[in-house]
C-alpha cells in the first residue's frame, strides 16, 4: 500500500479524484470557507446527523462540488493522536465496504504528529486482509492513501515513520497469523535470512548442535519434545559507529505451545500459535529499521522453538543446567518461554549492550492484571522504563510499568536447584520477570509482557503486531544519545557460565538437523 503525505485543506480535497474522502471532524468544527465539502459537514453538524465524538461516522454519496462519489465524515474529538486512532477503527468497516482502491483523509487544521501516526497506521490496520492460506482470497483492495495535512513539510519527519512503523506492523502481523505448521523455528529463520539478503542485514541461523555447544543447556531442553529443530536467530542491524553499544532485542519464538507434559486444555489451544509473538516483533521491528535507516546498532535475539509432550519432553521434576550455569528445577513444562529466554538473555551479554529489552507473550497473569489495553513493562533501570513509558505513548502502543520488588521471588526458592520455574499463582506475572532478571545483571534491562496485546480473540481474532509500535519509537529516540555499555545498577551476583559440556549432559541430546 502507497501512502503519500499532501498539503491539502476541504476546498482543495473537494477536488480530489479518489474512491472515498475520509474526513476526520473535530469539536468546534469551524469551516475555514465556503467550498462544497465545508458546507457538507457544517450542515451534518448543524442538523446533529454527525458528531464529533470518536466513534460517531456519517456518510454522503455523490454530494454535488465534490470529485469523490463516498464522502466520509468520522468524529475525532479533539483531534488527539488516540481520538484520531478511535475514529480510523470506527470508519474500517465501512471503508471495506465501499471497495476503495484510493483513499484521501483530510486532518483537522491543528493535527499533531501522533495524529498523523494514528492515520497511517489506523489505515494500515483496518484494511489488513490474511489471505496467505485461502483457497479463494479476497486480498486488500486498498492501494493508495493520501494524508492530508495542513502544511506536509512540518509532518514529513513522523509521516516517515509512521509509514516504517505500518510496515513493520503488518510484517509481524502476517506472521502471527501464520498457521503453526507453516511458521515454524526453521520459517522464522528463514525469514530472518531474507531479510539479511534483501536489506544487508547480518544474520546467523544456529541448529540445535551448535546451540548445545554454546551451552545454552534450558533452551535446548525445551525444544526436546518436538520434531521441529530448534533455531537460534542472531540479527545485527549495524546503522551506528562501529563502537557504539547496541540495543539489543530478545524475542520469545515459541511457533506451538501445547503446554509440554503440563499440557494445556484444549480450549482456544489453537491460539497458541500466537506464543512467538515476541519473536515477529523483533522481525517486524528491523523490517521497520531497514526502511528508516537510523543511525544505531540494534541486535536481534530469537530462541524460537516447539512445546511439546513426545517421550523426549522434559519432565516436571528436571534439572537444567542455563548458559550463566544456574540450574533450574522445572516444575511446570507450561512455564517454558522464561526458559528459553534466559539462555538468550545471558548471550547478550557478548553484545556489551547499551540496554537488553526482551518481548514475550509471558503470561496470562499479565492479561488478568492489564487485559488487551497496555503491554506489561519491567525495568532494572528507571531511565530505561522511562524512556519505554514515553516511546509506548508517542506509538500509541502504550505499556504499563509493574514492579520487580525482591519479595516477589521469594516463591522460586527450590531445595533442588538455584531456582524453580515457577511459584505460587499470585503475582504470575511479576515471579516470571524476577525470574528473568537473575540473568540479567550486567546490564539495563527491560522485560515487556505482550500476553494480552500481541493477538485478539473472539470475531477479530488475529495477530496485532504489537509492540513494533513501541520499540520502534523507543529505538528512534535513541539515536544521536550516547551509546556506552551501561552496566547494571542491581547489587545480585552475577552468575558463573557453565561450560557447553555441563549444559549439555543436563540437556540431553538434541534433535533435528542444524542450520546451514
Amino acid at each position: 500500500m502507497d501512502f503519500e503525505l499532501k498539503t491539502l485543506d476541504l476546498a482543495g480535497a473537494a477536488n480530489e479524484k479518489c474512491d472515498v474522502l475520509l474526513v476526520l471532524v473535530t469539536e468546534g468544527f469551524k469551516p475555514a470557507g465556503a467550498d462544497p465539502l465545508s458546507r457538507l459537514v457544517s450542515a451534518a453538524l448543524a442538523a446533529r446527523d454527525l458528531e464529533a465524538k470518536p466513534g460517531k461516522t456519517l456518510q454522503a454519496y455523490r454530494s454535488e462540488g465534490i470529485a469523490a462519489p463516498r464522502v466520509l465524515m468520522a468524529g475525532a474529538g479533539d483531534g488527539s493522536g488516540k481520538r484520531v486512532q478511535a475514529a480510523m477503527a470506527a470508519a474500517a468497516g465501512l471503508l471495506r465496504s465501499a471497495s476503495a482502491r484510493k483513499l484521501v483523509i483530510v486532518l483537522p487544521p491543528n493535527a499533531g504528529p501522533d495524529a498523523v501516526r494514528a492515520a497511517v497506521c489506523g489505515t494500515a490496520e483496518s484494511s489488513y486482509v490474511y489471505v496467505t492460506t485461502k483457497s479463494k482470497p479476497e486480498a486488500r483492495e486498498l492501494r493508495k492513501v493520501v494524508v492530508g495535512v495542513a502544511d506536509a513539510g512540518a509532518h514529513k519527519a513522523v509521516f516517515t515513520r509512521a509509514r516504517a512503523a505500518a510496515v513493520g506492523i503488518e510484517f509481524a502481523r502476517e506472521l502471527g497469523n501464520l498457521p503453526p505448521n507453516i511458521a515454524t523455528p526453521t520459517r522464522l529463520g528463514e525469514e530472518a535470512t531474507r531479510l539479511g539478503k534483501d536489506f544487508g542485514l547480518k544474520v546467523e541461523v544456529m541448529g540445535p548442535k551448535e546451540v548445545l555447544k554454546i551451552g545454552m543447556g534450558s533452551f535446548a531442553s525445551v525444544a526436546k519434545g518436538s520434531v521441529e529443530p530448534l533455531r537460534f536467530i542472531v540479527m545485527r542491524y549495524e546503522g551506528g559507529a562501529r563502537g557504539d553499544a547496541p540495543t539489543v532485542l530478545v524475542g520469545k519464538g515459541i511457533t506451538f505451545d501445547t503446554g509440554g507434559i503440563s499440557i494445556k486444555p484444549s480450549a482456544e489451544m489453537d491460539e497458541m500459535k500466537y506464543d512467538m509473538g515476541g519473536a515477529a516483533s523483533v522481525l517486524g521491528t528491523f523490517r521497520a529499521l531497514v526502511e528508516l535507516k537510523p543511525r544505531l546498532n540494534v541486535v536481534g535475539l530469537i530462541p524460537s522453538c516447539e512445546n511439546m509432550p513426545d517421550g523426549s519432553a522434559y519432565k516436571p521434576g528436571d534439572i537444567l543446567t542455563s548458559l550463566s550455569g544456574q540450574t533450574i528445577e522445572v516444575l511446570n513444562t507450561d512455564a517454558e518461554g522464561r526458559l528459553i529466554l534466559c539462555d538468550a538473555l545471558t548471550y547478550a551479554e557478548r553484545f556489551k549492550p547499551r540496554a537488553v529489552i526482551d518481548i514475550a507473550t509471558l503470561t496470562g497473569a499479565c492479561v488478568v492484571a492489564l487485559g488487551g489495553v497496555r503491554s506489561g513493562m519491567f525495568a532494572s533501570d528507571d531511565e530505561l522504563a522511562q524512556q519505554l513509558q514515553d516511546a509506548g505513548d508517542a506509538a500509541l502502543d502504550p505499556c504499563w510499568r509493574l514492579p520487580l520488588d525482591d519479595e516477589y521471588a521469594e516463591g522460586l526458592k527450590t531445595n533442588f536447584a538455584d531456582v524453580a520455574n515457577v511459584a505460587g499463582r499470585a503475582g504470575g506475572a511479576v515471579v516470571a520477570a524476577k525470574f528473568l532478571h537473575r540473568f540479567t545483571q550486567n546490564y539495563p534491562w527491560a522485560h515487556l509482557d505482550i500476553a494480552g496485546t500481541a493477538w485478539k480473540g473472539g470475531a477479530a481474532k488475529g495477530s496485532t503486531g504489537r509492540p513494533v509500535g513501541l520499540l520502534l519509537e523507543y529505538l528512534l529516540a535513541q539515536e544521536g544519545t550516547a551509546a556506552a555499555p551501561k552496566r547494571a545498577s542491581s547489587a545480585a551476583a552475577t552468575p558463573v557460565k557453565a561450560p557447553a559440556k555441563a549444559a549439555a549432559k543436563a540437556a540431553g541430546k538434541g534433535r533435528g538437523r542444524v542450520a546451514a
